[in-house]
């Protein structure tokens, strides 16, 4: 076990109900963005930092995310019968993940600017962290409807409370997952649980972010992506 985090886990496993019609015959990662898979915009930013492990749970349309990500050496952790939610998908995977600390990825976003995880990776210090969170400042998120979900602290912890929206990008201690009952639970049980100690931390995206949650989302990533 090391104090630095050696794998990734990228959460494909969902429904993607808010994509309607576009996710009825295939899974929201494989929804082609800028004429590429969604889930291959995330694949670039994880091949930059060389991670020993990738693995992706999968789910809704399992077969077809398979079928796209083996030939790229990810790993495949298959919720069979129920989606376990990002806590219990997390704790599914740890198998394959390894018990060192690890990079967590959602897989339906877009940013412009630096790699969050190399961003992530230079500021985590293990000592004083359970957690860090990348977080983007509601001015420079696009399409998002809301006043966030974290508050940044002088000290760098977070706490509930507006300005900050949570990319969907962290490194994560995953000791506790073991302490929660829950079969399929929301990785936010994990983080309320680090604030209480003080050991939840975020960090300031410098650049821009797309949520592509639903459908308008794929146009104005686009835009995104082509205002480089």
């Amino acid at each position: 076990m090391t104090a630095e985090p050696e794998a990734i886990m990228l959460f494909a496993a969902g429904f993607g109900t808010r994509m309607g019609d576009l996710t009825r015959n295939r899974p929201k990662p494989l929804i082609p963005v800028a004429g590429r898979p969604l889930i291959d915009h995330t694949l670039d930013l994880v091949e930059t930092v060389r991670p020993k492990r990738v693995v992706a749970n999968l789910h809704y349309h399992a077969d077809q995310l398979a079928a796209h990500l083996e030939p790229r050496g990810v790993l495949l952790s298959h919720e069979q019968s129920e989606i376990l939610e990002t806590g219990g998908g997390l704790r599914a995977a740890l198998p394959l993940l390894g018990d060192s600390p690890v990079y967590t990825m959602n897989t339906d976003a877009i940013w412009s600017g630096p790699n969050p995880l190399e961003l992530l990776k230079s500021a985590w210090d293990p000592v004083r962290m359970n957690a860090l969170l990348m977080c983007v400042p509601i001015r420079r998120t696009v399409g998002h409807a809301g006043s966030g979900d974290f508050k940044l602290e002088p000290d760098g912890q977070i706490a509930r409370g507006p300005g900050l929206v949570y990319g969907g990008v962290q490194i994560l201690k995953t000791e506790g997952l073991g302490d929660i009952a829950e079969h399929a639970f929301s990785l936010n049980l994990l983080w309320d649980r680090m604030h209480q100690d003080g050991r939840l931390f975020g960090l300031e995206y410098p650049g821009r972010w797309c949520d592509v949650g639903r459908p308008e989302g794929i146009t104005l990533a686009e835009e995104l992506l082509a205002d480089v």
